[in-house]
């Protein structure tokens, strides 16, 4: 694990549990040599894990799109700050550049991130790992909306458990650091018709 792509949301939320986990991930990853790519702004989570990096001196690249570089609020203390044409832009940049894509507590947006990334992991596109850091539970009921969709018969199991889940940033980046894909294909046999 080279980078991870980290996606978050530009608001911090309510209390201070988020940010303090946003930052204990961005410590972690800088003392472990890992590289921090994300959607490059200065507030929320997204600055919270950003700043973390950079303060334990640990590299951070940002990815924006024009259009929010004054809404989100441009992280002006990057070095590798990339401004880009469109949201497509930004995913597919971002996507690039990571070997692994982490969701911490977030809006649609970070929920839409995070859904993509792990549908091309489903499909065969790429075999980068995918997970989120559960801080207070924040994904927990999104954990038993998943296991009902498998119950019902539109994930299969061994595509549900290729998502990642921890609690704390140490046990999620050790878990990302030694999962491998599954051998079984996305694609129904004739037999499941």
């Amino acid at each position: 694990m080279r980078r991870i792509c980290v996606f978050c949301g530009s608001s911090p939320g309510r209390g201070s549990a988020y940010l303090h986990a946003a930052e204990q991930l961005g410590q972690l990853m800088a003392q472990r040599g890992i590289g921090l790519v994300y959607g490059g702004a200065s507030v929320g989570l997204m600055g919270a894990v950003a700043n973390a990096v950079l303060a334990a001196g640990g590299q951070v690249t940002g990815v924006i799109p024009q259009a929010l570089v004054a809404r989100e609020v441009a992280h002006n203390g990057l070095e590798d700050l990339r401004i880009v044409g469109s949201m497509h832009e930004r995913k597919a940049l971002m996507a690039d550049l990571s070997d692994v894509f982490v969701a911490l507590p977030g809006g649609i947006g970070t929920l839409e991130e995070l859904f993509e990334v792990w549908t091309w992991t489903q499909l065969g596109n790429h075999t980068k790992p995918c997970g989120v850091l559960n801080v207070n539970g924040f994904y927990s009921t999104l954990g038993l909306f998943l296991d009902h969709v498998v119950e019902e018969g539109f994930l299969k199991s061994v595509h549900r458990d290729m998502l990642q889940v921890a609690s704390t940033p140490a046990t999620l980046l050790d878990r990302l650091a030694t999962w491998h894909p599954p051998q079984e294909t996305k694609w129904i046999t004739q037999s499941e018709r």
